[in-house]
């Protein structure tokens, strides 16, 4: 008898489009226009990779997310500038547990309704495929760790990752605040 439990395929790169917000999967030729975005050190001042500003540094981050097969670039839908990105990481099928994390924005646009449309928007499409949402959140990441809590999100504990402290925290359809399709 065939385990109902089984999750479908997941895809971890879909297009994701909101009223505000255009998730599409991150290409090489997106380097120029998101690094326009992340060479702002302030968007990067609480992060555990303060230096992420820097392009050697971004570099990396940005080849890393193509090779992640998770990655998105984040669209502003009204003026089609590009304003971050996000991905998708670590799908456990056995756990049925994802994360949603490596998101940054352009300050223009912190706070409101864009970063809530971008994460309900990847939150909806992940709780197709898993039960709990991880985000690790550095332990100086004041910002990060409100914006998951606003959004239900629970820290469970920390773990020591890439070289830094980081909060785990879990969400599931029953502790998300946003407005899901998925429940």
């Amino acid at each position: 008898m065939p385990d109902d439990r089984t999750p479908p395929p997941a895809d971890l790169q879909p297009t994701l489009e909101g009223e505000r917000v255009l998730l599409r999967p991150l290409r090489p030729d997106d380097f120029d226009a998101l690094y326009a975005v992340a060479r702002d050190p302030l968007i990067w001042e609480q992060h555990p990779a303060s230096d992420r500003w820097q392009e050697p540094v971004f570099r990396k981050f940005f080849a890393d997310a193509l090779a992640s097969g998770g990655a998105f670039l984040v669209i502003d839908r009204r003026s089609g500038a590009v304003v971050g990105s996000s991905r998708f990481h670590g799908h456990d099928p056995a756990a049925r547990e994802v994360e949603i994390g490596w998101t940054f924005l352009a300050r223009s646009h912190w706070g409101g309704h864009f970063n809530h449309e971008m994460k309900r928007l990847m939150l909806d499409h992940a709780f197709g495929f898993v039960d709990t949402v991880v985000f690790f959140v550095g332990v100086n990441n004041v910002r990060s760790q409100t914006a998951v809590e606003r959004i239900g999100a629970v820290r469970r504990g920390s773990a020591h990752r890439f070289g830094a402290e980081q909060f785990v925290y879990a969400l599931t359809p029953a502790t998300c605040t946003l407005p899901l399709t998925r429940r």
